[in-house]
């Protein structure tokens, strides 16, 4: 008697940030290209903005309280316009992602500095993160990497190459662009990471 149900020491907590619609449809996208969940996207998102410096820095510019992530310290400003009446326009729709105790603990730890519940710290760190073209390239790879095999992953690197060597519009086509492409050009019917890379490279390489 008197016992409650023992808690997981892996339980994760649920954050539901509220975010623009503009942000929401592109943490959709790429849930759409990878094929993954919006939850977990969401939580790749975070993860990684949480230990990019560049991330923080950006971020740090409506501290209103000092705070060391890192062994980095940023220090805030009380005077700041807070990031509650800035946001709060612009919100829309909440999504739901779930965080393990060490990131949540610092998804925390970045609300104390900007003044606010960790929901919002969470839309503003989503936000941040997701403009960073590195992290969506390096997310996108990874996915790749994780799902399709070497050889195809050889491929896809030549396509890659060829394309951004020839490329008269001085662009960069980065590994985001590569996949969207590859999932709007398959055929109706194939939704798995491989099969849409197979199709791709049977259709529009090997010819």
């Amino acid at each position: 008697m008197g016992k409650g149900r023992k808690v997981r020491a892996d339980k994760k907590q649920e954050v539901q940030p509220w975010l623009s619609i503009e942000l929401r449809n592109c943490i959709h996208r790429l849930s759409f290209i990878t094929g993954e969940a919006v939850k977990n996207v969401g939580e790749a998102i975070c993860v990684s903005g949480i230990c990019n410096k560049k991330v923080i820095s950006y971020l740090s510019q409506n501290f209103k309280r000092d705070i060391r992530i890192d062994n980095t310290l940023y220090f805030g400003d009380l005077n700041r316009i807070s990031v509650k009446k800035r946001a709060a326009a612009g919100l829309n729709k909440p999504i739901s992602i779930r965080f393990n105790s060490q990131t949540y603990e610092l998804i925390s730890v970045l609300a104390f500095a900007l003044d606010c519940t960790p929901s919002l710290a969470c839309a503003l760190l989503l936000d941040a993160s997701v403009r960073d073209v590195d992290f969506v390239n390096d997310f996108v790879e990874s996915h790749l990497k994780k799902n399709i095999d070497e050889k195809q992953m050889s491929e896809l690197k030549k396509v890659l190459k060829y394309v951004n060597a020839n490329n008269p519009y001085e662009e960069t086509i980065s590994w985001a662009r590569l996949l969207s492409y590859m999932v709007s050009e398959a055929k109706v019917g194939v939704d798995k990471v491989q099969d849409t890379v197979t199709d791709f490279i049977v259709n529009n390489w090997k010819k």
